[in-house]
């Protein structure tokens, strides 16, 4: 789960003892400081233990089940039975770092090399996507296959879109609330509420707000949404647009994505663009590294992964640290505008309302005036006015705004 991870709570297991376990398959959910995520089984067999019971928080290292084949499942056959020695069986722990690659069955029509360097994640793509890992040269450390090796793949076989296989959702039922009932909060919603405090006490916050006319963006994403689909597998949305502007305001600002430390000013070399997910049970704040070396169709990419994988339990700890500059869009369920809190240790955050039609009065190069319906959107920075002045933070924002009011950089 990395370095920064001493603990974790089980709160949910996925199989119970007796079932069948696949290599890589969610087996527990865990929920840590960090992020809740699902855990993959290590090994193939029979979930023969659950050592550790939903709702118990255990160190790093604490064995939590035991996995074993169907001969190791099968102790209590009469001793005069003659039986193959059981295999030892397989400790399900939360760990520290990745589980060491054991052998596993190819998917049909994919025979896996057991040698090929890759994530569970990656073989799960190559599994659904049909593709043999060990005809792929791996661009990651050591010549690892990484994910992006695996959609460059497809994408150049042209016979499929190469929209991530929709992961498989945690059921995560909303609980049953009875008026007059206490119901103790969730894991994730105390660290949330901590956080928030810390945030508030720690930062000076101040707010401003701009109007930014997205009509030219709109009629663009409009005319390009479903050959961009089509051509790289995944959705157009407005994201990117919001974060690429944000980057070279940043780039120009870089005071806006520093952070504190005690009296000096970090100036962050990258900029680590923490993306806001709204989940049922709670808010996360994937991060983005270093999001300005990317072209548009990276950030659609990267954001379209960090959104599903974080729906999904799929992210791990290291995909929650190390932001420089978050942005949040309560405009996705209606809000004109929001007034965000900071996520620590940055030193600002952008909120993107929603986009709405409204009339406008329009000045053309004559100095006539009009009035035209166009597409708005409210963006506040929310800043901690320790380091950051007023005026600053306005410069900041007018760059965002005259580079999505005058988009001109290829969507692809």
């Amino acid at each position: 789960m990395g370095e920064s991870i001493f603990e974790g709570t089980i709160t949910k297991w996925l199989k119970k003892p007796g079932d069948k376990v696949q290599r890589d398959e969610p087996l527990f959910e865990i929920s840590t400081d960090k992020v809740d995520a699902e855990i993959p089984a290590p090994a193939s067999g029979i979930l023969q233990e659950i050592k550790v019971s939903e709702g118990n928080t255990v160190q790093v290292n604490t064995v939590v089940a035991v996995i074993g084949d169907a001969s190791g499942a099968s102790a209590s056959a009469p001793a005069k039975t003659a039986a193959p020695a059981p295999v030892a069986p397989v400790p399900a722990p939360i760990k520290t770092e990745a589980p060491a690659p054991t052998p596993a069955a190819s998917a049909p029509g994919n025979e896996e090399d057991s040698d090929v360097r890759s994530s569970p994640l990656v073989r799960k793509l190559a599994r659904e996507h049909n593709v043999d890992l060990a005809k792929l040269s791996g661009t990651g450390a050591g010549g690892r296959v990484t994910k992006q090796d695996i959609l460059d793949f497809v994408d150049r076989r042209a016979a499929a879109p190469v929209a991530t296989p929709a992961s498989r959702l945690s059921a995560t039922p909303a609980p049953v609330v009875i008026p007059g009932d206490l119901v103790p909060m969730s894991q994730m919603r105390k660290i949330i509420a901590q956080r928030m405090i810390d945030s508030r006490r720690t930062s000076a916050h101040v707010h401003c707000m701009f109007e930014v006319d997205m009509t030219r963006i709109v009629n663009l994403r409009s005319k390009l949404k479903n050959a961009f689909e089509q051509r790289h597998g995944v959705r157009l949305t407005f994201m990117p647009f919001f974060v690429r502007a944000a980057i070279i305001a940043l780039q120009q600002y870089p005071i806006v994505n520093s952070s504190l430390e005690g009296d000096s000013v970090r100036y962050h070399k990258h900029v680590n663009a923490g993306i806001a997910v709204a989940l049922d049970w709670g808010l996360i704040v994937p991060v983005f590294k270093s999001a300005d070396e990317l072209n548009f169709l990276g950030l659609q990419r990267g954001i379209t992964d960090l959104g599903e994988r974080a729906r999904s339990k799929k992210l791990m700890p290291t995909d929650v640290e190390g932001a420089t500059f978050t942005i949040t869009n309560p405009g996705q369920f209606g809000a004109v505008f929001g007034l965000p809190i900071i996520n620590q240790p940055n030193v600002a955050i952008m909120g993107v309302g929603g986009i709405t039609k409204q009339p406008m009065v329009i000045t053309d190069k004559d100095g006539t005036d009009s009035i035209a319906i166009r597409s708005i959107v409210h963006l506040t920075l929310g800043y901690d006015h320790r380091i950051i002045d007023g005026a600053l933070a306005d410069q900041f924002m007018v760059v965002v705004k005259k580079t999505l009011e005058n988009w001109s950089e290829e969507v692809g």
